[in-house]
């Protein structure tokens, strides 16, 4: 059996294949071919648009996928069927963190409030969620769908924009507004709810889900251990920010004791001076691939 996994092709594409390789899947992606090749048998891949997703899998064309919340909130006020999310993956292009779908204006219009935006034109490529956003409000505007550049738009062919950010440079440096978030977003790992019943491609998707999501917590972090005399553990430990609490291991000396913890990558160069300092010895950073919580 062969699990159909859809992988987004575009701004995710990059960082979706390193996610993988620290996971210990290798993928191997031709610019020319929308098919690429992973180093499990047992794992059919193609590169499908983010926004269109969703789609796919609630069709059973593909059994399971990875997108944004964004895109199946997209689907779902569409009227699309239902997908069942397997986990929450949260990176992005630039970062592992959330994006947000904010809603912009000129930094020099008089738009301070959503509510100012009353009969004014909308762009954006989210346009069922931002009808959706508006209408909750009871907010009469005309929302309009872009096929890219957005941020460019206002003033002269939109008033205001919906519009996806990580750092908000971009909308800075189009002297844009944010003056309110529309929703926030994440990858995720997403199936179609009849595969699922599939004991085979369950177990499938619940390993890939461990795997990955192990992979996630493990970015930024790194594993830290050093010796020490029984005599200095408290003022070592002390020390410690730890994931959960350090492990303490025996060594041959009855006197001295291993201890080994994961710490924030940032912490290091201002912990190991300090564990030095406090009679740590041998202490070794090493990098983490998979954290299993």
């Amino acid at each position: 059996m062969t699990l159909k996994l859809g992988l987004p092709k575009g701004s995710l594409q990059d960082a979706t294949i390193q996610l993988f390789a620290r996971a210990g899947f290798n993928i191997y992606a031709n610019s020319r071919s929308y098919v690429p090749t992973i180093d499990d048998p047992e794992i059919e891949c193609l590169l499908v648009r983010a926004q269109e997703m969703a789609r796919y899998v609630a069709d059973g064309v593909l059994d399971a996928g990875l997108t944004g919340q964004d895109w199946i909130a997209e689907h779902l006020v569409s009227g699309g069927a239902p997908v069942t999310p397997i986990a929450d993956l949260i990176y992005a292009k630039q970062s592992f963190g959330k994006v947000r779908w904010v809603l912009a204006v000129p930094e020099d219009s008089a738009f301070r409030t959503p509510e100012d935006l009353r009969g004014c034109t909308i762009a954006t490529e989210l346009v069922r969620v931002a009808e959706a956003y508006f209408r909750e409000r009871g907010i009469p505007v005309n929302v309009e769908f872009s096929w890219g550049a957005t941020e460019v738009k206002p003033p002269l062919l939109a008033d205001a924009i919906v519009e996806v950010t990580e750092t908000g440079s971009s909308l800075r440096a189009n002297r844009l507004r944010i003056i309110d978030t529309v929703m926030t977003s994440n990858t995720q790992l997403i199936a179609n709810p009849a595969a699922l019943t599939d004991p085979w491609t369950k177990t499938k998707l619940d390993n890939l889900s461990l795997l990955l999501s192990a992979a996630i917590q493990a970015n930024g972090r790194v594993g830290l251990m050093l010796n020490a005399e029984r005599a200095n553990l408290p003022a070592i430990l002390a020390l410690l920010p730890a994931l959960q609490r350090p492990t303490i291991s025996p060594l041959s000396d009855d006197e001295w004791v291993a201890v080994n913890t994961v710490i924030e990558e940032r912490a290091v160069r201002d912990l190991i001076p300090k564990l030095k300092a406090a009679s740590a010895q041998g202490i070794v950073e090493y990098p983490l691939n998979k954290i299993v919580l």
